[in-house]
């Protein structure tokens, strides 16, 4: 089934007088919302206890749970002893999350730096081998990691690059960021055709199988010569890209992805808008 959600808690949810994770489950679930992506952007720090009461909550609810690994990973960094640091990360995130019952980490693949593209490329996946090795070696065989596509053009992460990362194993699920392609390409989706493309594409090289449930991000983005500058809402007339040709294209080609709303502040609402705009299509 597609699920909708948030990505953390948005203004709302505190100008309610909510503080803790544990009630975004029930706020979600009243909402009419499905999932919520945990964020451990500046670092794995939550204790086992705590993720344990956390998914408890969600359990109750029936709101799936996710987790975004912290955002400083790079797997094409020249140093060895940093490459370690990203595998830990990863595999924090993915101990932490299992705890809270969710099954899906996101993770930024890497930067490029100061080689050429095709050597950044290259460690990458030579890395993400090693990190495959290490998620069944942890027993997280039955999680699923989600590199994600990026949005500025120094970053590793292109539509093209995620998909080669997922073909190195099964863990591996793309986690398309929709806004992010818009932003490094300049405003390239406006159509069902310009989703259908992508798409297509990803369940040729993939299998249907592999991308029927993929992972999305989406929001609306402001860009500019090198790529994504910064999230905004749904309100936003000027920078793409529109949800309404993704549902559309979801449809059609009979996808049902995990969707994720990280709109500045407006998270919640707009995941919701995106449900409705589905089912109305």
């Amino acid at each position: 089934m597609i699920k909708f959600g948030p990505s953390g808690n948005c203004e709302s949810f505190y100008a309610a007088g909510y503080k803790h994770t544990e009630q975004s489950a029930k706020f979600c679930k009243d909402l009419g919302l499905d999932c919520f992506e945990y964020s451990f952007g500046r670092g794995v720090l939550m204790s086992e206890g705590k993720a344990a009461q956390i998914g408890e909550a969600f359990s109750e609810q029936g709101v799936e749970i996710s987790a975004h690994a912290p955002y400083f990973i790079n797997f094409a960094n020249p140093s060895d002893e940093a490459a370690q640091k990203s595998y830990g990360y990863v595999l924090q995130s993915a101990k932490i999350l299992n705890i809270m019952g969710g099954r899906r980490v996101v993770f930024h693949p890497a930067a490029q730096g100061k080689v050429s593209r095709e050597e950044a490329v290259e460690k990458t996946k030579d890395r993400l081998k090693i990190l495959r090795d290490y998620v069944y070696l942890n027993d997280f065989g039955h999680m699923i990691f989600c590199p994600e596509t990026m949005g500025k053009l120094a970053q590793i992460g292109t539509l093209e690059e995620v998909v080669e990362f997922c073909k190195i194993d099964k863990c591996f699920v793309p986690a398309i960021d929709f806004g992010h392609i818009n932003a490094r390409e300049q405003g390239s989706l406006k159509t069902v055709k310009d989703y259908k493309t992508r798409l297509e594409y990803m369940i040729s090289e993939l299998g249907f199988e592999r991308v029927k449930n993929f992972h999305v991000h989406f929001s609306k983005i402001m860009y500019g010569g090198k790529g994504e500058i910064k999230h905004l809402t749904f309100e936003d007339e000027i920078y793409g890209p529109e949800f309404e040709p993704l549902a559309v294209a979801l449809k059609e080609l009979k996808l049902e992805p995990y969707i994720v709303s990280e709109s500045a502040g407006t998270q919640a609402e707009d995941a919701l808008a995106m449900k409705r705009l589905y089912n109305a299509v």
